[in-house]
């Protein structure tokens, strides 16, 4: 199990996720980005324009989302 913050993934806080796979902290990042967009949370909003603003570059989202699966493995286990 590895822990990781909202703003080591990528977000604005530090809200904290655990997983045991890239791929379930992923899943647990996203679901905290979507309440916090239907919370029109200022801080999460500015990081998805961010992010929608990279997605329109080919290939920048892999780039990003393979750096930030090395950071998680990377982290040491709890």
């Amino acid at each position: 199990m590895k822990t990781m913050t909202c703003k080591q993934l990528g977000g604005a806080c530090d809200e904290t996720f655990s997983a045991n796979t890239f791929e379930e902290m992923a899943e647990l990042s996203k679901a905290h980005g979507m309440e916090m967009f239907q919370k029109q949370d200022a801080a999460h909003l500015a990081i998805m324009a961010e992010m929608k603003h990279l997605m329109e570059k080919p290939g920048a989202m892999q780039e990003y989302m393979d750096k930030k699966r090395a950071e998680f493995d990377a982290t040491p286990e709890d």
